[in-house]
């Protein structure tokens, strides 16, 4: 009986022992395998990547599954903006991430601990804004992230700035850098950007005698960037030097990087009225000035279709990134170059009637560079075709265009110099 009741005890020991661990295995499991913990110990889901805008101005929103805690920097060589997260698992489509506008390259990927997007700009940008922020629907969180063209000057105080805060952030509002423009850098010149019209696959205008738009463009330029650069006071830049094709949106980030006083757009076209012949110059216009003007505007707003990359901007998300709106002191400016621009002209090449036009012209729309097109004659009138072709035609021509630059600057500098 003692031998029984000892094995009794025995076992009943054994039982409580097995009881109570069982228990704890599952309090183990359940906190394991818990929800919230799972949440944790889960990778950070990028779920979508949406990018839109142009060579002047983007915007880029990244979905993800919760609330991601993010870092983000700038660097230099080429400039990139660095956005760190959480472990991330990047189920988003490779086509929605393909680098267009403003963005060169972008890429993404595993850094260990953790993972990382950089974006390659086409140049010099301000990250006008970055902001983590909850999705309406409550089924998770985005990045949304503005980027426009800046200036290497501009892009080096961002970095300034940068380095005094850490070189890190999640969300600061750094509109304040942006738009500044050369009046706010004391050591800047007065910058004129030339623009030959076309170029590469878009020839644009061909003339009774087969002259090809984009090289009378292209050789007015030139001709017209070497007198600028003369007189010594200006820095002078052109959108192209050699026959290669340009987006109409990279015509104004060139000129926005080059915190341009001036940006002048050189063309020549056709017009289908016979003996409308003379230059013309065209300011930008929400409406045109007359039919003849909106139909010139169309058929130039067309060239980037030359290479298929009509920009589609579907969601509505997105569509406030392009530049619709022209400052009202840039369009001033503007005009009052124009003004000046027709009365140099008149003294020295045949204007048509009404000579100062305007009109929506896409390469016009940098919200911070007075623009001007000029139109400096009709390819499809033989007397106008010829003297685009004559040497000393367009010396007088450049250099009217010089003297009005030199009366523009000087006004706009408030000095007597134009420097």
């Amino acid at each position: 009986m003692g031998l029984a009741g000892t094995t009794d005890k025995g076992h009943g020991r054994a039982g409580l022992l097995l009881r109570a661990a069982i228990v704890l295995l599952l309090l183990a499991l359940c906190f394991g395998f818990a929800p919230g913990s799972r949440a944790a110990d889960a990778p950070l889901g990028a779920t979508a990547y949406k990018m839109a805008g142009d060579a002047t101005k983007m915007r880029i929103v990244i979905d993800f599954d919760r609330e991601p805690d993010i870092k983000w920097f700038l660097l230099r060589g080429p400039n990139r903006l660095v956005v760190d997260l959480p472990r991330t698992r990047f189920a988003i489509s490779a086509k929605d991430a393909k680098a267009r506008g403003l963005v060169k390259a972008v890429r993404y990927g595993d850094q260990g601990e953790g993972s990382r997007l950089i974006l390659t700009g086409k140049g010099p940008f301000s990250v006008d804004k970055l902001d983590v922020l909850k999705n309406d629907d409550g089924t998770g969180y985005r990045i949304a992230i503005d980027m426009s063209a800046a200036s290497d000057r501009e892009f080096d105080e961002a970095l300034a700035n940068q380095a005094l805060t850490t070189g890190s952030t999640v969300s600061t509002d750094k509109g304040a850098r942006v738009g500044t423009g050369p009046v706010s850098n004391p050591g800047h010149r007065f910058t004129v950007v030339i623009d030959p019209g076309h170029g590469g696959i878009d020839g644009g205008a061909e003339g009774l005698n087969g002259t090809i738009e984009k090289n009378v463009t292209l050789a007015f330029a030139t001709e017209l960037r070497d007198k600028l650069a003369a007189v010594g006071n200006y820095d002078v830049f052109m959108t192209r030097e050699t026959d290669e094709f340009l987006r109409l949106d990279d015509r104004v980030r060139i000129a926005r990087q080059h915190e341009a006083d001036l940006l002048i757009s050189i063309h020549a076209d056709t017009i289908s009225v016979k003996g409308i012949r003379g230059a013309t110059v065209y300011t930008v216009s929400d409406k045109a000035s007359d039919p003849e003007a909106q139909a010139l505007a169309d058929r130039e707003n067309l060239s980037d279709q030359f290479a298929g990359m009509v920009i589609k901007d579907d969601n509505k998300e997105v569509t406030d990134i392009l530049i619709d709106l022209i400052r009202r002191e840039t369009h001033n400016f503007s005009m009052s170059f124009a003004h000046t621009l027709v009365g140099q002209l008149s003294t020295s090449v045949g204007l048509i009637n009404n000579p100062q036009r305007s009109a929506g012209f896409k390469v016009l729309k940098a919200p911070d560079v007075p623009s001007v097109l000029v139109e400096l004659g009709y390819l499809s009138n033989a007397k106008d075709e010829a003297q685009l072709l004559d040497a000393d035609w367009r010396g007088k021509a450049a250099q009217s265009i010089t003297n009005a630059v030199a009366l523009f600057a000087s006004a706009k500098m408030g000095t007597g110099t134009g420097g």
